[in-house]
């Protein structure tokens, strides 16, 4: 079974694609009943989604509204159509077609079809445009911010007409931009040190919300006047853009003042005020070091009161982190109940409270870009690629999005783990265990893009069931505010089969790619509450009891020991998953982790595996490049490795080629084959970046150079100061197990039972 080939048509990902019927068998699997699911994946072929310029046929059973799809059974005679889901047979049918002329959500091959709904009666004229609103730090030293302005500038002037923008900039006080003023500059000044309700913002600078139509017609000009038309106000706020100045100045051993949290807040309030909760908008943080000021605040001015660490947060040492956690919450929930998306574009050496802020980015939908500064390609290359836009008038944005699942009877819903949130509407097919965002069959995030990813968890029971069906359908409908600011509802309806706890089906359905993708999220989920230790035996009592139940061995002798090749590759994930930045956090700072932690939580399962277990290849004169193992044996003196970990590429070039290069070898016609060799691995590194977002951090280095220790870090320590060495081998100083210790370790407890 092709898993990959299977995800290009459905959008899904199952560790498991045939599932035992009962739950103590489903519990013995160890991976559990999940679907890894990219609403709104791209599909391979145009003809594979449908785009359908109608609302869906929807169930009339109470409880279940599942929509018409290719396993729904129609009696033309009766005008009828059957759901499979709850088997209720009286669903209307339109006799709008003939008997041999199907609608194309009943053909086999669309497992998954679009349709365009019609405008919400509610919404007079639509919702609108969607708003962006640039938050800008002033307290960043004057070099950066004067790249940044020059970023921001050139992104308003390519924006499309329509979209309404504003401006926010902050140090120790919020300065609210007012874009509609004719004849000078105005500014709305608030204290950065006061937490301040959403109605006293919007009262503070004229906007504020009614229900009563008259009276918004008479606020609307006023809030106009801060939130505009990129048509009408470009002029303003480049204006304002360029006239910033920096207030990075600060007395000697202190931080500058930001009141981070009342500028995000303050943004939010105008949005609030400014824009129907359907509308969706973008409030684009930009910034270089931590809110030291008013709500958000993460640490105090003075330089001699260090940031919190990891320790620090694990002992309860970080009053001020649970201060800020508190208040974020807040902000998440007013993001989500306006579709509005929070991104951070953390730009700085030191952290800048990326640990606080994850929550409201990750259940909006939101980006979170780490750099070391405003002045990288890796920021630009970021930021210009969110505006990307392919011969389309419109944003390639998607706003305001709900997912809602529906099950058959015995499959019930525990929750998900990935950038959405609960909105707690239960029903008969929700579980009482819950995972992550449970206790629901109905999710929102303020965004979705082509590459979002949920975890969805599934409990399973057919033991009330005389005689167990053969399979169960699920089917995810996700409904989301397009870029050309229509309605969609996107359907994906799958079926798959019941299968017996030790039928052969389900060791061959088996995809060890998503089960590691799926684990690492359980695991990560399980960090934000217990030591790393525990999770890293947690992590391994889930492999002992995995091998031990798959294995294929005689009791008591770990040298039979064998797993199938469906199940061989498991282990190996499952070791450098202990070994990753997600689980060790050792050498990252808070805000590194809490970046690569939500990466995770709304990648696919090839970035995440990417992240687990990066890739390297080598290039050689001997041929073409060749994948190698990610093992410390593989660095040479005659070959260079690119080195990819979805977060940063590597060009790691060995002793002996790094020479010639320095002596200038390759400039010399007579080395051609030098030349064409220290390109290779250079255009392969720049195709990477071209197709990823964020862009990673692009990394040159020479063996036993000291960024050659981003490679070393993640490569199979086989080769040890404790280990017998063989003349001119690589070292790696650790205490760490090699992969081959640990499954040998894994193999004697496996065998034991």
């Amino acid at each position: 079974m092709d898993f990959a080939e299977l995800e290009a048509v459905e959008g899904l990902r199952w560790p498991w694609h045939s599932w035992p019927p009962t739950a103590p068998a489903a519990a013995s699997l160890v991976v559990p009943t999940a679907v890894l699911c990219s609403p709104l994946q791209h599909p391979t072929a145009p003809d594979l989604l449908p785009l359908l310029p109608y609302a869906p046929l929807r169930c009339v059973s109470p409880g279940c509204g599942a929509a018409l799809n290719p396993f729904s059974r129609v009696h033309h005679g009766s005008a009828r159509w059957s759901c499979p889901f709850c088997g209720a047979a009286a669903n209307p049918f339109p006799r709008l077609l003939a008997p041999d002329a199907l609608p194309a959500e009943l053909f086999p091959t669309h497992s998954s079809v679009e349709y365009a709904l019609p405008p919400d009666p509610t919404e007079a004229g639509g919702p609108g445009p969607p708003a962006l609103v640039f938050v800008i730090d002033a307290a960043t030293a004057a070099e950066e911010l004067a790249v940044l302005k020059d970023e921001v500038r050139r992104v308003v002037q390519g924006l499309p007409e329509g979209i309404r923008v504003a401006l926010v900039t902050f140090a120790a006080s919020v300065w609210m931009h007012d874009l509609g003023f004719e004849g000078c500059a105005r500014v709305v000044v608030l204290n950065g040190e006061r937490e301040l309700e959403s109605d006293k913002i919007q009262e503070l600078l004229g906007v504020h919300r009614s229900p009563y139509k008259k009276l918004a017609m008479q606020r609307s000009t006023e809030a106009q006047r801060f939130l505009l038309p990129v048509s009408e106000c470009e002029f303003n706020i480049t204006s304002a853009i360029e006239d910033l100045n920096s207030m990075s100045a600060c007395p000697r051993g202190h931080r500058p003042l930001r009141a981070t949290g009342t500028a995000i807040s303050t943004a939010i309030a105008l949005l609030e005020g400014c824009c129907s909760p359907s509308t969706g908008g973008r409030i684009m943080v930009f910034t270089s070091g931590p809110a030291t000021v008013g709500p958000g605040c993460v640490v105090e001015t003075d330089l001699g009161k260090a940031i919190r660490s990891h320790r620090d947060i694990f002992n309860s040492n970080a009053p001020l982190t649970d201060k800020a956690r508190d208040f974020y919450k807040k902000v998440a929930k007013r993001l989500t109940d306006h579709a509005l998306v929070l991104d951070l574009f953390a730009c700085s050496l030191d952290q800048v409270g990326a640990a606080e802020l994850r929550n409201p980015i990750e259940v909006s939908g939101g980006l979170m870009v780490h750099t070391e500064s405003f002045e990288s390609e890796q920021f630009k290359s970021c930021f210009r690629h969110m505006f990307k836009r392919e011969g389309t008038n419109y944003l390639n944005m998607n706003f305001n999005a709900t997912v809602e699942i529906v099950t058959s009877k015995e499959v019930k819903i525990c929750g998900a783990l990935g950038p959405c949130i609960s909105l707690h509407r239960k029903n008969s097919s929700v579980s009482d265990k819950e995972i992550g965002e449970g206790g629901t069959n109905y999710w929102k995030t303020s965004s979705l893009s082509s590459k979002t990813s949920i975890a969805f968890f599934f409990r399973v029971d057919c033991s009330h069931k005389a005689e167990p069906p053969t399979v169960f359908f699920i089917q995810f409908m996700t409904r989301y505010r397009h870029g050309d600011g229509s309605y969609r509802l996107r359907v994906t309806t799958v079926a798959r089969r019941w299968a017996a706890p030790r039928s052969p089906e389900i060791a061959s359905g088996f995809d060890q790619e998503a089960a590691a993708a799926v684990m690492a999220r359980l695991a990560v989920y399980r960090a934000e509450t217990y030591h790393v230790r525990d999770v890293i035996r947690w992590l391994d009592k889930m492999l002992i009891r995995f091998t031990a139940k798959f294995g294929n061995y005689v009791p008591e002798d770990p040298s039979t020991f064998r797993l199938s090749t469906n199940f061989s590759l498991y282990p190996q994930f499952m070791y450098y998953l202990r070994r990753s930045q997600f689980i060790d956090v050792f050498n990252s700072s808070p805000d590194e982790t809490a970046f690569f932690r939500l990466m995770l939580n709304r990648e696919g399962v090839v970035g995440s595996l990417i992240m687990i277990q990066p890739t390297l290849f080598q290039y050689s004169f001997d041929g073409p490049p060749i994948p190698v193992l990610l093992d410390v044996s593989s660095i040479s003196p005659d070959v260079i490795l690119l080195f990819d970990s979805y977060f940063y590429i590597v060009i790691h070039y060995g002793s002996k080629i790094a020479q010639w290069r320095k002596l200038g070898y390759h400039k010399d016609p007579n080395h051609e084959n030098l030349r064409k060799l220290l390109e290779a691995p250079e255009v392969d590194a720049e195709a990477l970046l071209v197709d990823r977002f964020p862009v990673p951090k692009l990394i040159k280095c020479d063996q036993h150079g000291s960024q050659a220790r981003f490679l070393l870090a993640r490569l199979n320590p086989s080769v040890t100061q404790k280990t017998q060495l063989s003349e001119g081998s690589e070292v790696i100083f650790t205490d760490d197990v090699s992969l081959q210790v640990f499954i040998e370790h894994l193999q004697e407890l496996a065998v034991q039972g």
